[in-house]
């Protein structure tokens, strides 16, 4: 059946498995998608959404790197929401919802579109290694199939067991079976093993919800989109619900701790931190009577409402009948319970920042396989890992993203140089460089690197390009065009600025607090200038960004140079940290283990401290 020899074998269809497919086979490479359920290439295993803060972010910057998740994401939406655009730049974030099952069908079509990429289903029980390089997999049918590379991509397949109360049974999804075989191989290699712990709430009816009890939540009135590329905004949109649990909600949820495999000590993993059950969080907010819940539709026609914020593994009984007392859900009706799922995770200290196990050559990791949790922080992962896996084939330079070009750099320079022990989510808050890492930026930041190694299409090119030109234009139009007090006060006025006596560059205007596009373009000058250069909003926001944060990112970009100073720095490969008895004890024990490639990589290792960063830098020279 496989005479060939495949480039590229991705094992895994979900978010990471799907962008790992593409990318290296729109890179040139014969590639393979093994996945156990074809129907579900692309499965919304949880919630029915992309991005949110950060996470929106990383779609963007995998749309402008050639990925396929804002083009799928926009071609489902049913609503679009700019989150905390209250605050900074930096921290707003582009969210949709999802119809689940379009989400699924366009990657499926995106896919079966792209050239090179071949499809099979069946469960891969094992990889094929010889001399500590892997040279294929192994199916459950016993088919051996060659390739130069491998992606594993197994998201909570691995040994996957589901708790739903005191009951448990094998799976890595609600319906599927769980993968056997690879964990028990890659540890005899000598790799280290974890479990991790994840959950996802009840679906329900929504003919049996009443909706008026409910506080509405709209998409945005100008909906934006995720994609660079000419992707349709929505022109009409689903709304979202939001409730919430009370005290007596919570003491009936109580009723059934004792049966909880959380509290009974059957789920021995940890759990994500930052998306508790509702169980947790009833158990550490114990001061709280009540949490917010968001009801959102599962797609455009289908009735199937997914219950965000009720997360939980209690017995089924116990979450029917508290639910059953939530406000607006006395009659409801559940389409199918919520559950935890335990599965197998290798913490990610053992790659390389390619992606690239360690201790066997050709052999990469993406997703939840190495500890993170959410599609976004996945798809991020396989499109690198893909990317990574052709350059290496095709014996070029790998593309490792720095972080401060970007969230992707900062969530696998994280995972790689401190590890994670439980399930990693992308936050603004992890990236020391967010001025710089906007979601309105990441074409500029991220397309040219792309499309130098083939995978950016030069109609993306010469769009970002175009994008870069206007609001450059109109940046050095603020920057060279004086206005005269009469024209300017009245805006300064109506925001509670002082007047000024004189004439002044728009620019210096512009960038008084409070002070907006939309107040600059009641000029006449201005207007006219944006209405003979036919800006779009696109160009209007990223003008107006880098006027009001241009002190801010200039300081980040001082920074991020002190880092690269650092980065050039190179530790010799295999370097024995042992022959350093000033490094303190922690610091040999970590920095041989993860064997950082370089001084600023060594000085983000937990635990690694400046005086060590000295003696290493005294040691080598510097």
């Amino acid at each position: 059946m496989f005479e060939e020899e495949y480039d590229v074998i991705v094992v895994g269809g979900g978010h990471a498995g799907a962008e790992a497919a593409a990318a290296a086979a729109n890179l040139g490479s014969k590639t393979l998608l093994v996945t156990m359920n074809l129907q579900n290439i692309g499965q919304m295993s949880c919630n029915p959404a992309m991005g949110g803060i950060a996470k929106g972010q990383i779609v963007r910057e995998i749309d402008a790197l050639g990925g396929y998740s804002g083009i799928v994401s926009d071609k489902s939406a049913i609503q679009f929401k700019m989150l905390n655009k209250s605050k900074g730049p930096a921290m707003w974030s582009p969210r949709t919802q999802n119809d689940r099952m379009r989400f699924a069908e366009e990657w499926r079509l995106m896919l079966e579109r792209t050239e090179n990429v071949d499809f099979y289903q069946e469960m891969v029980s094992g990889l094929l290694i010889e001399n500590n390089k892997v040279v294929g997999v192994k199916t459950s049918l016993g088919i051996n199939i060659k390739s130069k590379s491998v992606v594993l991509t197994n998201g909570t397949f691995l040994n996957g067991l589901i708790h739903i109360g005191e009951k448990q049974f094998g799976g890595g999804r609600a319906g599927e079976r769980a993968a056997t075989g690879i964990t028990e191989q890659l540890v005899e290699l000598g790799f280290e093993s974890g479990r991790m712990k994840t959950g996802t709430p009840p679906r329900v009816d929504g003919r049996s919800l009443d909706y008026s009890k409910m506080i509405v939540q709209p998409g945005d009135v100008i909906p934006e989109k995720f994609s660079y590329t000419k992707t349709k905004p929505l022109t009409h949109q689903r709304d979202c619900y939001m409730t919430h649990t009370s005290a007596m909600v919570h003491d009936l949820l109580r009723e059934g701790f004792d049966r909880s495999p959380m509290f009974n000590g059957r789920i021995k993993s940890l759990g994500p931190r930052y998306c508790p059950s509702i169980e947790d969080k009833i158990n550490r907010f114990a001061d709280k009577d009540s949490h917010q819940m968001f009801i959102e539709p599962e797609g455009w026609e289908t009735v199937e409402v997914y219950v965000n914020g009720f997360s939980t593994s209690l017995p089924e009984d116990v979450q029917f009948k508290a639910l059953r007392s939530v406000v607006g859900f006395e009659n409801v009706k559940f389409f199918r319970p919520g559950y935890a799922i335990e599965y197998d995770y290798f913490p990610p200290t053992q790659l390389k920042h390619t992606l690239e196990t360690k201790l066997v050559e050709n052999l990469y990791f993406a997703g939840q396989i190495n500890g993170t949790t959410g599609y976004e922080e996945a798809a991020s992962q396989g499109l690198m890992a893909g990317i990574n896996a052709h350059l290496k084939l095709q014996e070029k330079d790998a593309l490792i993203l720095k972080r401060d070009e970007a969230y992707i750099g900062v969530l696998i320079d994280d995972l790689i140089t401190k590890g994670t022990e439980e399930p990693y989510r992308m936050f603004t808050s992890r990236a020391e460089y967010r001025t710089l890492l906007r979601q309105d930026n990441a074409d500029l930041r991220l397309t040219p690197l792309s499309h130098s190694i083939g995978l950016a299409t030069d109609t993306r090119m010469k769009r970002m390009e175009e994008k870069l030109e206007q609001s450059e234009a109109l940046v050095n139009f603020f920057r060279e065009t004086s206005v005269l007090p009469k024209d300017i006060n009245p805006i300064f006025e109506s925001v509670d600025s002082s007047l000024v006596k004189q004439s002044d560059k728009m620019y210096k205007a512009f960038s008084r607090p409070n002070v907006t596009m939309d107040h600059m373009l009641q000029l006449e000058d201005v207007s006219n200038f944006v209405k003979e250069n036919n800006f779009d909003s696109e160009i209007l926001e990223q003008a107006e960004v880098q006027i009001k944060y241009s002190g801010y990112i200039a300081k980040e970009k001082v920074n991020a140079d002190k880092l690269h100073r650092l980065e050039a720095v190179k530790i010799p490969v295999n370097f024995d940290y042992s022959k350093l008895k000033s490094l303190s004890f922690e610091a040999r024990e970590k920095m041989t283990k993860i064997q950082p490639v370089t001084i600023s990589q060594a000085s983000r290792i937990s635990g690694v401290t400046p005086s060590d960063i000295s003696v290493l830098l005294v040691y080598l020279g510097r």
